[in-house]
């Protein structure tokens, strides 16, 4: 069963809705593998929720950071692009 998309949505709010749903998965993956071990009860362990919530949180800490960082390098990718214009148009006028 296909799902429908509605005919008002941006393609642009789909990827990004993509890009958030496969990051959230790599997350629960990640986590998962690392911390659950014990698979003969039914209850989650306080060690494996405590590892679960760490691993979660440093996941969500790094993936802000590389934000951050990515912002900055386009910042500065930007004022370089800038620059190099202005230093074309300070050339042509000479």
């Amino acid at each position: 069963m296909a799902m429908q998309i509605p005919t008002n949505v941006d393609a642009e709010q789909i990827k990004s809705v993509r890009d958030f749903v496969a990051s959230y998965n790599r997350l629960v993956e990640t986590c998962f593998l690392d911390c659950i071990n014990e698979f003969t009860t039914r209850n989650v362990q306080a060690k494996e929720e405590t590892c679960a919530l760490n691993c979660m949180d440093k996941y969500l800490r790094m993936n802000q950071r590389m934000s951050e960082r990515f912002e900055e390098f386009q910042m500065l990718a930007n004022e370089n692009v800038l620059a190099a214009q202005k230093k074309l148009s300070a050339g042509k006028k000479s």
